[in-house]
């Protein structure tokens, strides 16, 4: 009886946390095998509910203590419906001097909001593709790093801007 107590009262409390998040749109998670291939590419499709409001974006990561570096590396590539595309590559701090990873989150896995892109407003109607890649080399080699060691899953996250 009291099992069963414990697990309503856990199915309830998470309920409510993800319903008090006002701000997000779109938020989703996908698994990274083993090790994230340098050659493999994680794609989010989105469909903006708003064309006239800005937003707030963000990927979001979740590592281990099998992640080795400092900082990651990452090329996210935005396409639009209709055909035009941006790519960025963009550098983010995953862990402290000490090599202590960063991020929130009890235990061996860490989770990471990383900024994207601020007051984005999606004006063309329809699908619109993220695509996320790593970019890691190690210091002083040329190729880069093929398999990517801690990182568990990549996301993609559309917030409305918090009002002050």
């Amino acid at each position: 009886m009291k099992r069963s107590n414990v697990v309503l009262f856990s199915l309830v409390f998470s309920f409510v946390l993800a319903s008090c998040d006002s701000n997000r749109v779109f938020d989703t998670y996908k698994s990274v095998p083993n090790s994230w291939h340098k050659d493999s590419i994680v794609s989010f499709k989105v469909n903006p509910p708003d064309s006239t409001k800005a937003y707030n974006l963000f990927v979001n990561l979740r590592s281990t203590n099998d992640y080795k570096f400092n900082n990651l590396f990452l090329i996210v590539e935005m396409c639009f419906p209709h055909g035009k595309t941006i790519k960025d590559t963009l550098e983010y701090r995953m862990a402290d001097p000490s090599g202590k990873l960063l991020g929130s989150g009890l235990g061996s896995v860490k989770e990471n909001k990383l900024w994207y892109k601020e007051h984005v407003v999606f004006k063309e109607a329809g699908e619109y593709k993220v695509n996320i890649q790593h970019a890691m080399r190690e210091n002083g080699k040329v190729n880069g790093v093929v398999e990517l060691e801690g990182i568990t899953d990549v996301g993609f996250r559309i917030e409305k801007p918090q009002k002050n």
